[in-house]
């Protein structure tokens, strides 16, 4: 029997392995094997090592998929497994090499991140009463209320580290551009998307594009799993 696909999915700041509840059981219904990474969200290195941990779980062709940060840690973890067939991006960051966070947000104006807030020890946090507004515009409001309650913190320290080799260079890419994103502009995202010659699939999203679109989210990896399987 031929071996399922893998898809392994990666979640960005600001929340959890749960913000892909709503794509994975399409996956699954897409008879894809998948499995939902659960980051610290402490470095760039910590998320990577626990990324390639479940990529080393895999058997057969891997499909990477990350979300905002994700996009980031994605872009570290894939560059030397030789399984990982294809990276998708979902309203995700694609830094190249020598990049950060930090790079990729100096380049427009991000209004979500007015409402970001330190703490005393280093991690940064949405405003829950701003959460909806910044974050998931386009989201049920009381899920978007959930969101804020649970909310994963993100190690500011992050936003500065760098990429050392960007597995998108070695790897096919699939891209969803959130056009109505406010925590990455969809500028930026055409940006990064364009560089690492992606192929674009745009949608009126929020920055919660796996939440409030999962049937495209879905589609866009299925396909991406098809082609590069």
């Amino acid at each position: 029997m031929q071996p399922k696909s893998n898809v392994v999915l990666v979640h960005g700041e600001w929340t959890d392995g749960s913000s892909w509840s709503k794509v994975i059981p399409l996956l699954q219904e897409s008879g894809l094997c998948v499995t939902a990474v659960q980051i610290p969200l402490t470095s760039l290195a910590d998320d990577v090592a626990a990324t390639r941990h479940v990529i080393a779980l895999q058997k057969g062709s891997t499909i990477l998929a990350g979300h905002s940060y994700g996009g980031s840690v994605i872009t570290e973890a894939g560059t030397n497994a030789r399984d990982v067939v294809g990276l998708v991006y979902v309203s995700a960051f694609a830094p190249d090499e020598g990049e950060s966070l930090g790079d990729l947000y100096a380049r427009a104006a991000a209004p979500g991140m007015a409402h970001v807030r330190p703490d005393d020890e280093g991690f940064l946090w949405i405003d829950p009463e701003a959460f909806s507004e910044a974050f998931a515009q386009d989201v049920d409001p009381v899920q978007a209320r959930i969101l804020a309650v649970v909310q994963k913190p993100i190690a500011a320290r992050i936003f500065h580290d760098k990429i050392t080799h960007p597995a998108w260079e070695l790897k096919p890419s699939w891209y969803l551009v959130s056009e109505i994103d406010r925590m990455i502009p969809a500028k930026t995202q055409r940006f990064m998307s364009k560089r690492m010659g992606a192929k674009v699939l745009s949608v009126r999203a929020s920055h919660c594009s796996m939440i409030s679109h999962p049937d495209k989210v879905a589609k866009l990896i299925s396909d991406a799993a098809s082609a590069a399987g």
